[in-house]
C-alpha cells in the first residue's frame, strides 16, 4: 500500500460521497446523503480499499479476485441500508434467507448511489443510460425483493429516457405522497 494509492482511494470515495450528497439533496433526502457510506472510512473498509484501488472500479472487485470474497463489502453492506443486500432475512415459513422490501428512502438513496458511482467510474464518458445498463447486467444473479427491483429499474429507466431533472422531480413527488416507508 502506497501513499499514492491511499490518496487515490480517499479522493475517489470523497468525490463519490459528494455526488451522492448532491443527488440526495435533489431527491429530497439530504440528511441521508450526508450520512452516506461513512463506514468506508473504517479500517475494515479503507485498508482493502487502498490496497485494491484502481480508480476505475470498486476495490471490492479486486479483493474478491484476490481472496474469493470481500471482507470490506461484507462489512459495508451490513452497515449501509441503501444496499439491497442489507435487506435479507430468514423466512421461517420458507426456511431460508429471502429478500425484504426496502423502505422508499433507502431505494432512493440506492438510486442516487448508483448514479453517482456511474459518474465517478465512467468519468467524461458517463451517459444517463449507464446506471440502467449496469443494473441490467446483474439481473440474473441479483437477490432483491421484486417490488424494490421494479422501482429501482423504473427510476433508472426514467433517468435514461427523460434525464435527471424529470427523474428527481418524480422522486420528490413519490416521497411526498408516500404514506409510509414502504409505500411505492
Amino acid at each position: 500500500m502506497s501513499l499514492k494509492s491511499a490518496f487515490l482511494h480517499f479522493k475517489t470515495i470523497m468525490r463519490h460521497r459528494h455526488k451522492v450528497i448532491a443527488h440526495c439533496a435533489k431527491a429530497g433526502i439530504l440528511w441521508q446523503g450526508l450520512r452516506h457510506d461513512l463506514s468506508k472510512y473504517s479500517l475494515t473498509e479503507f485498508i482493502p480499499g487502498v490496497k485494491f484501488c484502481t480508480g476505475t472500479r470498486s476495490p471490492n472487485e479486486g479483493e474478491r479476485e484476490a481472496y474469493g470474497y470481500s471482507l470490506a463489502w461484507m462489512h459495508h453492506k451490513g452497515r449501509n441500508r441503501h444496499h439491497f443486500e442489507y435487506w435479507t432475512d430468514y423466512n421461517p415459513k420458507a426456511k431460508r434467507v429471502e429478500p425484504v422490501k426496502m423502505p422508499l428512502r433507502f431505494v432512493v438513496e440506492m438510486f442516487c448511489d448508483r448514479v453517482a458511482a456511474s459518474k465517478i467510474y465512467q468519468g467524461k464518458n458517463y451517459k444517463s443510460s449507464h446506471p440502467l445498463e449496469y443494473f441490467e447486467m446483474g439481473r440474473s444473479h441479483r437477490i432483491i425483493h421484486p417490488e424494490t427491483s421494479d422501482l429501482l429499474e423504473k427510476l433508472l429507466r426514467m433517468l435514461a429516457e427523460k434525464g435527471e431533472e424529470e427523474t428527481f422531480a418524480y422522486i420528490r413527488s413519490l416521497i411526498k405522497r408516500s404514506k409510509n416507508s414502504i409505500d411505492y
